[in-house]
Order: C-alpha cells, then sequence, then structure tokens
C-alpha cells in the first residue's frame, strides 16, 4: 500500500481484544434505546415537514428578495435534513425498534432523485460490507475520479478537478445512476440491454422529483413561476454541495486509507473494525454541524455501528477515542475546513500520472529499508515516510 498507515500494527490477540470493546459498546448503547431517541427522530421528521412548507411559502412571495433568500435557504436546509439526518440514517435500520411503519429501514422513501431501494443496496450493502476496499467498494471515486495511488492512472483522470466540480453539483444525479455501473459497458461486463431494464424505476424516480421542483410547485405559483423555480434550483444545489462535502470528508482524507481485496478473506471483527477505522475521518464541530450532516460528521462511529442511531455518535465517539488511542490508532478528526482542503489536494494529486511512479518508487525503499533493518513503519526515517505519504 502506497500510504503509510499513521496506526501501530496490532498483534491478534490485541485486535481481537480491540474489537470486542467496540462489541461491548455498541451493545451498551443498543440495551438504553428508548424515547429519547423515539422523540429525537420524531422531531428532525417535523423540522423537515416545517422547513420544507415555510421555504416553499416563502417562494410564492420570491420576487421579493428577502422571502426568495429565506425560501432559499429554508428549503435547501430542509432537502439536507430530509436526505442524511432523516432518510440516511432511517434507511440504516436506525429505528426499526421503534416498530413505526413510516420510520422503516427497508420501505422508507427519501425526498431525491435516488430510488431508496438502489441506495439500500450501494450503500447500505456495497460500501459498508466493503469499505474502502479496492475493486469491490465503487463510492471510491464514483466510477469518476482517482483518488487514491492505488488507482491506475488514465488520461481521462486529468479532468478530476472538472469532474469533481461537476459531481458536487449533481451530486443526487450521480448517486442514482451509480448502481448502473455503467463502466461495465466499456468492459462488457454489462450489456445496454441490462442498463434499460435497471433505467426504469431510475427514471420513475427522476421524474417524480422534476415534477415536483420545476414543475407542479412552479405553475401552482402562477406569475411567482421563475422566483419558485430558481429556488427551487438553488436550493438543490446547496443540498447537493453540502452532501458531496460532508461524504468526501468524512472518506478521501489525506489520512483515509483503502485496501486491497484480500483483506476480505478471514476478515475478522476486529479487523473488520480496524477497516472502517483507517478508511473513515470525522469533523469536529458543534451541534448544528452534527445536526447537518445527520450526524455523519462522525463518519468513524458511523461506519463502526452503521444501525445505531446517530445521535448516539457524539458520545459514543469519546469512548471510541479513547480505545483507539490505547491501542495506537489513528483517529483521523479535524475541522471541516482543514479535512475539506486535504480532499481538494487530493483530487488535483491523484489527476496526474507521475504519483504512481513517485509512490512506487518509495513503496520499493520502505521496503528495501524493512528488509535491512526490521523496524515498525511508524519508525521510518522521516524522509521515507514524506516520500511515501
Amino acid at each position: 500500500m502506497s500510504t503509510i498507515s499513521k496506526s501501530r500494527d496490532l498483534s491478534l490477540e490485541e485486535i481481537n481484544a480491540f474489537g470486542a470493546e467496540l462489541d461491548a459498546l455498541r451493545k451498551e448503547t443498543m440495551a438504553t434505546l428508548g424515547k429519547k431517541e423515539a422523540d429525537y427522530i420524531y422531531g428532525v421528521r417535523n423540522f423537515v415537514r416545517y422547513t420544507d412548507i415555510a421555504g416553499r411559502s416563502s417562494l410564492m412571495l420570491g420576487w421579493l428578495p428577502p422571502f426568495w433568500l429565506a425560501g432559499t435557504a429554508l428549503l435547501g436546509v430542509s432537502k439536507i435534513v430530509e436526505n442524511m439526518e432523516l432518510g440516511h440514517n432511517v434507511m440504516h435500520g436506525q429505528y426499526d425498534w421503534m416498530n413505526d411503519a413510516s420510520l422503516r429501514g427497508n420501505t422508507y422513501e427519501w425526498d431525491t432523485v435516488c430510488t431508496a431501494d438502489n441506495w439500500r443496496h450501494t450503500h447500505n450493502y456495497m460500501h459498508h460490507t466493503y469499505t474502502n476496499v479496492r475493486e469491490m467498494d465503487h463510492d471510491i471515486g464514483y466510477g469518476l475520479l482517482r483518488l487514491f495511488p492505488e488507482q491506475k492512472w488514465e488520461p481521462r483522470f486529468l479532468a478530476n478537478p472538472l469532474m469533481a466540480a461537476i459531481l458536487a453539483v449533481t451530486f443526487e444525479w450521480t448517486l442514482a445512476l451509480q448502481s448502473l455501473e455503467l463502466e461495465k459497458l466499456v468492459s462488457k461486463e454489462k450489456t445496454f440491454a441490462q442498463v434499460r431494464q435497471e433505467l426504469i424505476p431510475i427514471f420513475a424516480k427522476m421524474r417524480k422529483q422534476f415534477t415536483k421542483d420545476y414543475i407542479f410547485f412552479p405553475l401552482i405559483a402562477g406569475p411567482m413561476f421563475l422566483p419558485v423555480i430558481t429556488g427551487n434550483f438553488t436550493a438543490n444545489l446547496i443540498r447537493n454541495f453540502w452532501t458531496f462535502s460532508i461524504i468526501f470528508c468524512g472518506h478521501f482524507t489525506e489520512d483515509a486509507e483503502t485496501f486491497p481485496i484480500e483483506v476480505l478473506e478471514n476478515e475478522s471483527r476486529g479487523q473488520w473494525y480496524l477497516r472502517q477505522l483507517r478508511g473513515s475521518s470525522n469533523l469536529t464541530g458543534g451541534k448544528v454541524m452534527h445536526y447537518m450532516s445527520g450526524n455523519l460528521s462522525h463518519q468513524i462511529e458511523h461506519h463502526m455501528f452503521p444501525d445505531v442511531p446517530g445521535m448516539r455518535y457524539a458520545e459514543m465517539s469519546v469512548k471510541v477515542r479513547e480505545i483507539c488511542e490505547r491501542y495506537g490508532q489513528h483517529y483521523n478528526t479535524g475541522s471541516f475546513p482543514k479535512q475539506f482542503s486535504t480532499v481538494v489536494k487530493r483530487i488535483f494529486k491523484y489527476a496526474l500520472p507521475f504519483g504512481t511512479k513517485v509512490e512506487a518508487v518509495a513503496d520499493s525503499v520502505v521496503a528495501k529499508a524493512a528488509e535491512i533493518v526490521p523496524m515498525s513503519k511508524s519508525r521510518l526515517p522521516s524522509f521515507i515516510s514524506r516520500l511515501a505519504a
């Protein structure tokens, strides 16, 4: 692997003990779920409904700039919270224990163009099962970007920055098409007939969402047609960029790691936890930051405990971090500006082909050094560490 991990190598006994402590934390947390969590998610749902109503109502008076700005902002916030704190978390089954049919993870449908069924497969199953495992986790670059040196460079990756910008503003549409894995058409692993069949439910959901935001509400606004349609469009842009930013900060920061497919062979529970930890990044911030990110600012805890209500991640993070420190494991966290800047750096860095050669040389140097003088990765000479970083 081209990136030297900041985490200490653990013995098999330590790995098992690490996993056991995290299992115990999950069990302890799940045993205390009750009224507080139920009231919270009902409050989130009410917040989404009321901000949606307030935002769309304000846009009906959108010819006045303050109403347009307020309406757009409220609608954008409503869409963000619905997708991240409500939809995403509910579809993980975080509230299945409540036995409320409207909050059941396997039937909930969210307010975005990506179908819930496709999301449950590409995200809940593929991404969370094979987190940051190359050749398995399609979220690594979404088939569009080169974000790690282990990805083979192709001329199309010179457009990394441009493609990332397009992805940021069209994120919901990209996610809607992600399950198609269109790159398999090129490799002939899929046929056009298969893709056409898979597009049927996707187009149906796209049509529904497009009709709501760009036909129905603008039409009933009458003379306010233009302020409403531009407000809806801008609110969707806000939601797309924010979602893109949170997800990329959770997976593609400077210290995030990817893994070869071989790690899946006989992977223990403790090794699975280590993979979730090393492939994830957290964001520091206050209650508003955590709420607006759907508590995915605690991406480490989410990857470790995807079915635990997100509102509990903040308190769990204190214990997770303490456990990581005791076992010498790097707990990747930082402010939004810090983490996002490393994401941008990664996007530009791996657009270029020379990165592959530089890192291949660094890997060779590291391997030779380890043969001559056995030592842990963390104790390698600093100049070698910098070469391989």
